[in-house]
């Protein structure tokens, strides 16, 4: 592995997760106020399925990652800026994986089951409860929220480093022909 560029792997699930987290997010906004039809019931499948499938590959991606180191940061990077690269990174990961857990489990409780691509039906965790449904909406709301706000600060982040910096660390997480 090239130390100082991630891999193709890593570069490709980067953009494809910030793809769908986009596409995820949009979407959720636009169906919460949908009045109840077939059309609202139809995008709310299309949300769990890219849930679904957006936590298999965050899954897909921590495993890359485990199993190749990605590059070092910057050794001018200030020991502060560099833990808090860490933090976000994690905190990042921690969302994406928080994110689709409470979407399932505020699922279960309010009872929809998520049927993958209407085919393989993925067992509730809990029983209906409507409360706690409520409640998990609540938290999956706020999860989005925060994950926006961690995403801005990543892309800002990125950016400071590509235009001010005028270091390589936007420039090795960019597919080769964006260089």
């Amino acid at each position: 592995m090239n130390h100082t560029r991630y891999t193709a792997t890593a570069i490709g699930l980067h953009w494809l997760m910030a793809m769908l987290l986009i596409a995820l997010f949009a979407v959720g906004i636009y169906m919460h106020e949908l009045p109840l039809s077939p059309w609202k019931l139809h995008i709310y499948s299309w949300h769990k399925w890219a849930g679904v499938t957006t936590f298999l590959l965050v899954l897909a991606r921590l495993t890359w990652r485990f199993a190749h180191r990605p590059p070092a940061l910057p050794g001018t990077m200030p020991a502060a800026m560099q833990l808090a690269a860490h933090a976000g990174h994690a905190t990042l990961y921690q969302l994406m994986i928080a994110i689709p857990l409470s979407g399932w489990l505020m699922s279960s409780a309010k009872g929809f089951q998520t049927v993958y691509f209407g085919i393989l039906p993925i067992p509730d965790l809990m029983g209906k409860d409507k409360a706690l449904g409520d409640l998990l909406q609540n938290v999956h709301q706020t999860l989005n929220f925060l994950l926006v706000a961690m995403v801005i600060g990543h892309a800002g982040a990125a950016l400071k480093h590509h235009l001010i910096d005028k270091d390589d660390v936007l420039a090795r997480m960019l597919p080769r022909h964006f260089r």
